[in-house]
């Protein structure tokens, strides 16, 4: 469910979460988020999740072989370079 409330940015530039927020997510203090600029603002979320929702969007691709091809590519442009 989604929730809506106030923030105020200190002098510092720091946010102050609720109390209750922070709880319902299991933050303490120390807690790592990753804050995501959006054009309509800036999203938190928990490191770990972001990494899980990372690692779904690759799970299908495979990205070291994309990797491994790119660099074969190049590798044989340089190679016809030199020839």
């Amino acid at each position: 469910m989604a929730r809506t409330f106030y923030l105020t940015v200190g002098r510092d530039g720091r946010l102050k979460l609720p109390a209750g927020t922070c709880a319902r997510f299991g933050w303490s203090a120390g807690t790592t988020l990753i804050a995501t600029e959006c054009d309509n603002g800036v999203v938190l979320t928990q490191r770990g999740e972001a990494l899980k929702a990372i690692r779904a969007q690759l799970a299908d691709k495979p990205v070291l072989e994309e990797l491994f091809d790119e660099r074969r590519r190049q590798a044989a442009l340089e190679d016809e370079g030199m020839a």
